[in-house]
């Protein structure tokens, strides 16, 4: 089978198979993944808990596959039981105890003996708070303790690789829940600069059976981050069909959006698995279809959104927000350049970040922030940009109204349930309430705006409940979505549950997660295309389903804003379907 033009397709091969599976059965399992796919490449595990893989029948394995055509890497996951179990979920290492280094020492040995490349599966991490824990941690908090310490043991484990085969190339790949990274020892930060490379858990999983929260956006948001960590050295991300309750749909979905965000290897965990069930027949012809795609898209692009390393408050926010149908591009650095910035909660983490978020609005600049940035930053000086104050009142309702200042909607837009919604007092005409909530004879604002300098402040305010975002009216989700595009040449708005993908060379990807096939509107506004074309059907898009009245000066002001025209266009995607644009130009 031709091999993928995009990326490659991997598999990791688990300890416990190795531990079990006959060279007939490794050869049958072989055949049945090339028979579906175009898989090149597999990792052996050398060592997971209980299970160490004896060198010579790693060789033997590694050897089965590479007559195969396979190239072949190892793998190692961190969890033992070393004399007697510690207080750490999972049996993961504890690397304040002198006999687990040398345990976990002598396996990355042994290992890089035999492999030119290793990957440490996502239990590289430790909970552990054993009495050794406690008192070598002293007067740091947990963070700072576990991030020390794991950067010290990364270190050791590189030179240990190298000084067994100096051409190992030792890879770390990162769990799908990053806002906790700090509490385990995980610090892409830092280890980005150890490791030779990095990898993405991006295993979205379902949403509702989980404590993760995890979204399916997470699958592409993820991968982005780290790609920005570490440019170039993001080696691919890491899917599983485990906790996905038995849904293959959302099996293709962690794949495809792995592969949206140009990654440029797919790992499937794990090789026992997709080899035994009906899981990779399907998969082999979904990828197919996104490599032809993929060829035609350029470099991922969305609404910058500043992530610093180590950072913690309104977890996956950003993955919620996703799946509203606004594309972002995580970065762990405030970016200056940013045509429109993102800052939730957790961006509160980055040093002198209110007087930074000030010289970037001053100088022209659009940010969004949510109340979560707001609150943490309260008496910091975010003061300055916005009238807004919290209250720690809350009122609940179904009823929202677009109030934008050059063209008030005016409509009222109900939800099927009600959402309770913390009430941010604000000073009129100081602060602009965008968009309401209105209760009984109270309104209090959903989105506001604030003009400073040469630029613009919108805060979102968020509920208590990110699931209740999903509540929102799609007519009020196409004017956040608006909000979030300035800059942009287009954006998307509808009900919840969708994504909007964008390349930088005019490709656009939108994704149906909703059970049911309701139009989606797009708006262009770009102004210089001519419409956009399905690049699969050919089918083409240039008669607008209606125009956007443009904006009117407002009362006794003097003058307009001037806004881009907006062309909405009908597009009906099935559920669970996805399909990708481009912009004609010409």
């Amino acid at each position: 089978m031709e091999p993928y033009k995009n990326f490659r397709l991997c598999g990791y091969v688990y300890a416990y198979y190795l531990d079990e599976a006959d060279e007939a059965r490794i050869r049958r399992d072989i055949d049945f993944a090339k028979t579906y796919t175009a898989m090149d490449k597999v990792y052996l595990e050398s060592h997971r808990a209980l299970v160490d893989i004896p060198r010579d029948k790693l060789l033997r394995a590694k050897a089965l596959f590479e007559e195969s055509g396979f190239q072949v890497s190892g793998g190692i996951t961190a969890t033992a039981l070393v004399d007697e179990p510690k207080p750490s979920l999972f049996d993961c290492f504890c690397f304040s105890d002198p006999r687990h280094r040398q345990r976990f020492y002598d396996i990355v040995r042994e290992t890089a003996s035999v492999f030119d490349e290793i990957i440490l599966d996502d239990y590289f991490f430790s909970s552990c708070r054993c009495s050794l824990c406690i008192q070598q941690k002293g007067p740091l908090t947990w963070e700072e303790f576990k991030t020390r310490q794991f950067a010290e043991v990364s270190r050791e484990i590189v030179s240990i690789a190298r000084q067994v085969n100096p051409r190992c190339r030792f890879v770390i790949k990162y769990p799908n829940w990053y806002e906790s990274y700090q509490a385990t020892g995980y610090d892409p930060g830092v280890q980005k600069d150890i490791f030779d490379g990095v990898y993405t858990g991006t295993e979205s999983r379902a949403s509702n059976y989980n404590g993760q929260h995890l979204q399916r956006y997470l699958s592409y948001a993820l991968p982005r981050f780290l790609e920005n960590t570490a440019p170039g050295r993001n080696g691919g991300g890491w899917i599983d069909l485990g906790g996905a309750s038995g849904d293959k749909n959302m099996w293709l979905e962690q794949a495809n959006l792995t592969l949206f965000a140009k990654m440029p290897e797919l790992m499937l965990f794990n090789f026992a698995t997709v080899t035994q069930g009906d899981s990779l027949p399907p998969l082999g012809t979904d990828l197919r279809r996104v490599d032809a795609l993929l060829s035609q898209a350029g470099a991922p692009e969305g609404v910058v959104t500043y992530e610093p390393h180590g950072s913690d408050g309104e977890d996956q926010l950003m993955n919620y927000l996703g799946m509203c149908g606004i594309p972002f591009e995580p970065k762990p650095a405030f970016d200056f350049s940013a045509p429109v910035l993102f800052l939730a909660e957790n961006a509160a983490f980055g040093p002198g970040v209110v007087e930074k978020l000030k010289k970037y609005v001053e100088n022209g600049g659009h940010a969004v922030i949510t109340s979560g940035f707001l609150k943490a930053e309260w008496g910091k000086g975010i003061e300055d940009l916005t009238s807004l104050k919290p209250t720690g009142r809350r009122v609940t309702g179904t009823r929202y109204q677009v109030n934008y200042l050059n063209i008030p909607d005016g409509a009222i837009h109900q939800s099927d349930q009600p959402i309770p919604l913390e009430v941010f007092q604000n000073k009129n005409n100081a602060t602009w309430n965008d968009v309401l909530l209105h209760v009984n004879d109270f309104c209090t604002p959903l989105l506001t705006q604030d003009l400073y300098g040469k630029g613009m402040l919108n805060t979102l305010i968020v509920p208590d409940n990110f699931g209740d975002l999903y509540r929102i009216p799609g007519p009020i989700w196409s004017f956040i979505a608006k909000v979030f595009a300035r800059g942009a040449r287009l954006f998307l708005g509808a009900e919840p549950r969708v994504n909007l993908f964008r390349y930088d060379n005019g490709v656009f990807a939108v994704y149906n997660y909703r059970p049911y096939g309701a139009p989606l509107e797009l708006t262009l506004l770009d102004e210089q295309a001519a419409g956009f074309v399905d690049l699969e059907t050919g089918e083409r898009f240039t008669q607008p389903h209606h125009v956007n009245p443009q904006p009117r000066r407002m009362g006794d002001a003097a003058t307009c804003r001037p806004e881009p025209l907006e062309r909405v266009f009908r597009l009906h995607i099935a559920p669970g379907e996805f399909k990708f644009y481009r912009l004609l130009t010409e």
